[in-house]
């Protein structure tokens, strides 16, 4: 089981095996030790211990869920804006761009605020 779980991955441009991410979102492997092999230019996971780290795994894409959570709430914000110069002066059109925005703009505090806690109690944990 740990051999299936071990992953191999190329290294970034800077050797690190962290920063080559897709808009900005951590590796599953972003809190558990990784080996850094510069002969074979891989970095595999080492020493994971299975019931034990799967909490870190579970951290990561928890951390990669609300850095989406955050990226659908700034386009939440985009599309209340929309709302807002497409109601031309409506009350009821302004007030509902308005609370789309609002609600986005909340949204989008607590998925950053959020992803911050995961990412510190990952970086502590693991």
């Amino acid at each position: 089981m740990v051999h299936l779980l071990s992953h191999i991955t190329n290294f970034a441009r800077d050797g690190s095996c962290y920063s080559n991410s897709f808009f900005g979102f951590p590796h599953w492997y972003q809190y558990l030790d990784v080996d850094k092999s510069n002969a074979t230019k891989t970095c595999q996971v080492i020493n994971f211990d299975f019931p034990g780290d799967l909490t870190l795994v579970a951290m990561a894409v928890l951390d990669m869920a609300l850095r989406l959570a955050g990226m659908v709430a700034v386009g939440f914000v985009i599309y209340g804006a929309i709302q807002y110069v497409t109601s031309r002066g409506e009350p009821d059109g302004v007030k509902n761009a308005q609370n789309t925005i609002i609600n986005a703009l909340v949204g989008l505090t607590i998925a950053v605020l959020a992803s911050g806690v995961v990412r510190f109690i990952g970086s502590r944990i693991g």
